[in-house]
């Protein structure tokens, strides 16, 4: 099976990453449209990404300010069951490198790989929010 792989140093303590990558209000600020759920095993979380994309996903292991990691249970065919995880390593008080895996792909699709360029694009809008407090409008984060 394939998996997804980024890793990216970002200029911010970890927690303030962790929030960043684990609470709504930062998911929200460069991911999702919408979400809800809480930092912690067993949680479910509603990842709302407009009409017709409202997903579904459970933690199923986080250790608060170090990683967390959803399991897709409902979302577009290929992405249920795939696991979305991020890892975090504090480097110094302001430098965490992130380490980030979607995994459990069936195969090596052209939504596969048009999906591995949409996360680097994501976490890109990640590192700048965490760094610059900068958020991009929703219909606007996969332009800039």
């Amino acid at each position: 099976m394939p998996d997804i792989l980024h890793d990216l140093p970002v200029f911010a303590a970890r927690d303030a990453v962790f929030d960043g990558v684990a609470s709504p209000a930062g998911l929200d600020a460069w991911w999702t449209l919408a979400s809800s759920g809480e930092a912690a095993a067993g949680s479910e979380w509603s990842l709302d990404f407009g009409p017709d994309h409202r997903w579904k996903a459970q933690v199923v292991a986080c250790v608060r300010g170090f990683s967390i990691e959803w399991e897709l249970t409902e979302a577009a065919e290929d992405w249920r069951g795939t696991r979305v995880a991020l890892r975090l390593d504090e480097r110094g008080p302001k430098h965490t490198d992130l380490h980030f895996r979607h995994a459990g792909w069936r195969e090596e699709s052209a939504h596969f790989r048009s999906t591995s360029f949409c996360w680097a694009m994501y976490l890109r809008l990640l590192k700048r929010f965490v760094e610059h407090g900068e958020v991009v409008e929703y219909d606007r984060r996969l332009d800039v």
